[in-house]
């Protein structure tokens, strides 16, 4: 009876350790996913984020960031050069999006303004 006291103990233990062990390495492979999946995000949608969405994408970045360093010594090489160049599509995608946005508002607002100064110069013209 002891002995199966025993080896059931140590089944449970080695259970237990084999558990801890995947979700270490499913926790490690999320926080690059959550990397990945980020950088689609940008690619596709970041031309068109207001001020706000891109405080929220900075945010989310940092804590991206933050989990994939609790894992750091964790990864192999090939998994740290799957970080850098994600790191570096996102920092791109950013640089774009933001050149992008910010380039059509201002073109916008400079259409706008024209029609400004048309609508004042028709106005002043009038009288």
């Amino acid at each position: 009876m002891k002995k199966r006291k025993v080896w059931t103990a140590l089944a449970v233990s080695m259970a237990m350790m084999l558990l801890v062990g995947l979700s270490s390495c499913s926790t490690k492979q999320h926080a690059i996913n959550q990397l990945e999946n980020f950088s689609e995000e940008l690619r596709d949608n970041s031309a068109r984020y207001s001020v706000a969405e891109w405080e929220q994408a900075g945010e989310k970045f940092m804590k991206i960031r933050k989990n994939i360093s609790k894992h750091e010594l964790d990864y192999t090489p090939e998994e740290k050069a799957r970080i850098g160049h994600l790191e570096g599509k996102c920092a791109g995608y950013m640089a774009k999006g933001l050149k992008e946005g910010v380039f059509d508002k201002v073109k916008a607002f400079g259409n706008e303004l024209k029609g400004i100064l048309k609508g004042i110069l028709n106005a002043v013209t009038d009288f």
